[in-house]
């Protein structure tokens, strides 16, 4: 018989399709809603709330949106350093 995924398999499923389908860190409540009854949450953990999901889910978002920018940041540091040693160079 086939198990179900873990519930923080899907909050981290459903994290990665949203930045990747609409790039926005602010979780839309329309979309982890069909989420939510799409994906086979509902089916899988029929107890489990909306509102809790959305949390756990929102709060996985931001944690990519933030490991991103500094990332992001990084990336710039490291492009001005380069920039500052070939004008010397």
């Amino acid at each position: 018989m086939k198990r179900a995924p873990k519930l923080s398999d899907y909050v981290e499923i459903a994290a990665a399709e949203y930045i990747r389908e609409t790039g926005r860190s602010e979780l839309d409540s329309r979309w982890i809603a069909e989420f939510f009854q799409d994906s086979g949450v509902l089916e899988a953990y029929p107890r489990q709330d909306l509102v809790a999901f959305w949390i756990q889910v929102q709060k996985a978002v931001t944690k990519y949106a933030d490991r991103a920018d500094k990332q992001a940041r990084q990336h710039v540091d490291r492009m001005t350093r380069l920039e500052g040693r070939l004008r010397k160079g």
